[in-house]
């Protein structure tokens, strides 16, 4: 029966695992971030220390999702996402058996090293298994994912360590091993490559310490990181230039749209992770929430983002990325700009503005995937891919770590002028900055990223 299923079919149902997977792989990055401070006091350890948890989980994530990628052109896709899973799960029973801390973030990094396949063959398969026409509904389904895995993270954090250790979040994991099966009963056998048997190590060190110094210098303020990951970032552009089969390709970044949609991903990112990151110290900060409020008032904008992430998929798909972009920045705009004014006043308006960032946010990443695959030449497509994702994952950890630096200053004055409130005036003056910065990128997408120009149209075509 599996036989008769066209290419299509097989696809749809990749993508309803994936779907799970992401969750999980979502809901399983970012439940550690709330026992923090009980792990901390359990090993006497401070909270910097602790923190490697996730800054470890962080690094080696980004890196691993270009490796995926740079694998996936050469290895069959069946045998990568076997090998992550299995290595996520052997990372979530060392972390759930763990007696030390060392032990405990051993099984994190290995959780990382697996999980790291994930949103590479996520943004792949829908590629390989899909007519551009169709790819926008197979990506929102990787959006739903990551939207339900934010949406439940808090209350699973909460639920777990209200009866149990706070190793038992370790366990849900687990859940993946049950797709592995599917996914390799799914997933097709792809024809050989011709490909050489070296891999680029070298070239890939290089990143890897370019991508671990920078976001050590902008995450912890250690400023004298910066010069030497820019010392490794140049290396490694000598080292791609310089061999034949590098790591990456050079000719990749001489793709004058993909290098546009890299730098577009990357500030998307970048200001999209402020509603993750920044809204929480706002609502301390500012209103004096509790972490289990600050928790239940972000939920309804992530499960709302969940409920309308095939509908942003299918939207692309009807009428276009150009039009699902300005749907996405519009809500994005709408978000900070109310933001931006409402700031300071009641509490209970933030989980509504929030309810457009998230579904914006949803949408944009959408409707980036979708542009950015079409850029793409079939052999660019797994390094390709997987750069991106690695790309949004560097934002998002070097933008954290700037609005942590930005929220401990004050504001003696407020650039709104529609500000209501004496008090959040950092924060409105923050968020009416991004709302301007989104309106900079909406021009920028349908100046250079998707023209209505013949040569664009015919670039669609063959791919």
């Amino acid at each position: 029966m599996i036989h008769n299923l066209s290419r299509e079919e097989k696809g749809v149902i990749l993508m309803r695992l994936m779907m799970f997977t992401v969750t999980l792989s979502s809901l399983n990055a970012l439940t550690f971030n709330v026992v923090i401070p009980e792990i901390s006091e359990e090993f006497n350890l401070t909270l910097a220390q602790v923190s490697w948890l996730s800054s470890a989980y962080t690094l080696i994530y980004a890196f691993g999702t270009v490796t995926y990628g740079k694998l996936s052109d050469r290895i069959q896709l069946k045998s990568l996402l076997t090998f992550g899973l299995s290595v996520f799960a052997a990372g979530s029973l060392i972390g759930f058996i763990s007696q030390t801390f060392w032990v405990a973030l051993l099984g994190r990094c290995l959780q990382s090293v697996g999980a790291a396949a994930v949103p590479a063959i996520a943004l792949i398969i829908p590629v390989r298994y899909f007519t551009p026409g169709k790819r926008g509904t197979a990506l929102s389904m990787t959006a739903v994912g990551v939207a339900l895995g934010g949406a439940l993270a808090p209350v699973v954090s909460a639920l777990v360590v209200s009866f149990a250790n706070w190793r038992w979040l370790f366990l849900p994991s687990l859940l993946l091993l049950l797709l592995l099966p599917l996914y390799r009963q799914y997933l097709e056998h792809e024809p050989k490559k011709d490909s050489p048997t070296l891999f680029d190590w070298l070239g890939g060190g290089l990143l890897a310490a370019s991508i671990s110094l920078l976001l050590l210098g902008v995450t912890n303020q250690v400023w004298s990181y910066l010069p030497f990951g820019f010392i490794t970032l140049i290396l490694f552009i000598v080292r791609i230039r310089a061999v034949k089969e590098a790591f990456v390709q050079p000719q990749l970044f001489r793709n004058k749209q993909y290098a546009v949609a890299l730098f577009m991903s990357f500030t998307i990112s970048s200001m999209g992770i402020s509603l993750y990151f920044l809204t929480p110290i706002l609502l301390s900060d500012v209103y004096r929430l509790s972490s289990s409020w600050i928790g239940f008032a972000m939920v309804p904008a992530a499960v709302t983002a969940a409920i309308l992430g095939r509908k942003g998929g299918k939207l692309a798909d009807r009428k276009g990325n150009r039009y699902l972009f300005s749907v996405a920045s519009s809500c994005l705009m709408t978000c900070f700009v109310l933001l931006s004014t409402f700031t300071g006043a009641s509490p209970f308006l933030i989980p509504f503005f929030l309810i457009f960032g998230n579904v914006g946010q949803s949408f944009i990443q959408i409707a980036m995937s979708n542009s950015i695959s079409r850029t793409l030449s079939k052999e660019q497509i797994g390094v390709g891919m997987g750069f991106f994702s690695m790309v949004n994952f560097i934002a998002q950890g070097m933008a954290a770590g700037i609005y942590g630096m930005i929220a401990e200053q004050g504001a003696s004055f407020h650039w709104n002028p529609l500000h209501v409130a004496q008090q959040g005036g950092l924060f409105s003056n923050i968020y009416l900055t991004l709302a301007v910065l989104h309106l900079a990128i909406l021009l920028m997408y349908r100046a250079y990223l998707h023209p209505r120009n013949s040569r664009y149209s015919a670039e669609l075509s063959n791919n």
